[in-house]
């Protein structure tokens, strides 16, 4: 076997399309659709699978994938008059050969920069010329960053307004086993009762029955705790005020044909999402959206985390 690890390469993934697969020297991986620019994979570096993809996911176009990270641009959900999540999870994505100048701090080998560009047909449901540019990395201990940049390229001179969020789905041993800290005490709107505005009470949030909340002005770290796993996510974000925690529970998870019945035992979806105060760009104005995905060992001690180090370290 060749030691030579590519650190991005095209193949060919389910019913034909086409994905990047990056790889990190370490072992890590990730895995990028072009439709969708849409993450699918992402297992570190003993080759552990941290993201949930549903069994049934449909690798079908224009039926957006069901687990993994889908994009939602320009709507989140139905906040607006376009379909749910709006249409960039169901659109192919170029491969960007040329993208402009990245401020970042890291000098991954193992990235892609994909391109979404309006087509004429989605420019009579959503009438605005922009360029959206997303980079996937993986760092060198297997952090996974997303990072989008969407500019208004319109030369009619009209303004454009959007909401986003990246609908990330983590994979979690048992649900009833995982809390999620950083969140306490917030607001969140409460998709389940009409968006009604409520305050988290409590410390840690944990899952017993359906949960669909849109936290607001969230900070910039958020940890997912798994109890059984002993394994720790944590969610760095630039950019993205708010967090989305959806689990759709049993009921809900046998009404969706492209999810499992008990599938919701093994995922949850805390997304890094910019919906109550919308984005509104000038023509050529951009905007930039990061997440920063790891996962680490738990620093469990007696059900809490030793001493908050997660969310109170660097």
């Amino acid at each position: 076997m060749s030691s030579e690890r590519v650190p991005a390469e095209l193949s060919k993934g389910v019913n034909g399309l086409e994905k990047v697969i990056l790889r990190e020297a370490r072992g890590s991986s990730a895995e990028v659709y072009l439709y969708g620019g849409h993450v699918t994979s992402w297992k570190n570096d003993h080759g552990e699978e941290l993201l949930f993809v549903s069994n049934k996911a449909l690798f079908k176009p224009p039926k957006a994938i069901r687990g993994g990270i889908p994009i939602c641009f320009p709507q989140f959900s139905n906040h607006g008059p376009l379909e749910p999540h709006g249409f960039a999870r169901n659109r192919f994505w170029s491969i960007d050969t040329d993208p402009p100048p990245f401020p970042t701090n890291s000098s991954s080998k193992a990235h892609i920069d994909l391109i979404l560009k309006p087509s004429e047909e989605d420019m009579k449901i959503w009438p605005h010329s922009y360029e959206f540019r997303l980079r996937v990395a993986l760092g060198p201990g297997g952090d996974l960053t997303l990072t989008s940049r969407i500019r208004n390229t319109n030369t009619d001179g009209k303004p454009f307004t959007f909401t986003f969020a990246y609908h990330t789905y983590f994979s979690v041993s048992d649900i009833s086993e995982v809390r999620v800290e950083g969140l306490e005490t917030l607001d969140y709107l409460d998709n389940l009762q009409n968006k009604e505005r409520c305050t988290e009470q409590g410390d840690a949030i944990t899952f017993e029955t359906e949960v669909d909340k849109i936290y607001l002005s969230t900070p910039t770290k958020i940890a997912i705790l798994d109890h059984e796993k002993k394994r720790t996510f944590v969610i760095r974000k630039e950019g993205l005020p708010d967090a989305v925690v959806w689990n759709p529970w049993d009921k809900k998870a046998k009404a969706m044909a492209d999810f499992g019945d008990d599938e919701y035992k093994h995922m949850l979806c805390v997304e890094a999402a910019a919906i109550e105060k919308p984005i509104t760009l000038k023509p050529g104005e951009e905007w930039r959206g990061r997440q920063e995905l790891s996962a680490v060992p738990s620093s469990y001690c007696s059900g809490q985390l030793d001493p908050q180090r997660v969310l109170q370290g660097s």
